[in-house]
């Protein structure tokens, strides 16, 4: 499963990672967020060991979007040495996360 990541845990495994992050911005009530679900957990096992994926509850979580200023969702945000690299806005194929991710390891 992936990481929870949470307003309170956010520096530690995200900030302090010395991988490439995924973090999934979603909700419960959010259809395009159910739908690549299964994607964000089957990459969070196929990248053990090279890359942090991540989830991130916008709802319980408002600091989080906030401080990346998240109006829209799903968003999917890769970072790197605490910095966003690249970004993914909207429900996309597994491929389309996979080829984003990989060039960013």
């Amino acid at each position: 499963m992936a990481l929870e990541v949470t307003d309170s845990n956010f520096e530690e495994l995200v900030l302090k990672s010395d991988k490439t992050v995924m973090l999934d911005f979603w909700a419960e009530w959010c259809g395009p967020c159910r739908m690549i679900a299964p994607f964000v957990e089957q990459m969070h096992d196929e990248f053990k060991g090279k890359a942090v994926i991540g989830k991130v509850d916008v709802d319980n979580n408002p600091g989080i979007a906030a401080r990346f200023g998240i109006r829209n969702i799903p968003t999917i945000l890769f970072i790197k040495n605490g910095e966003v690299i690249d970004k993914q806005i909207g429900a996309v194929p597994k491929n389309a996360l996979v080829a984003k991710l990989e060039s960013h390891l």
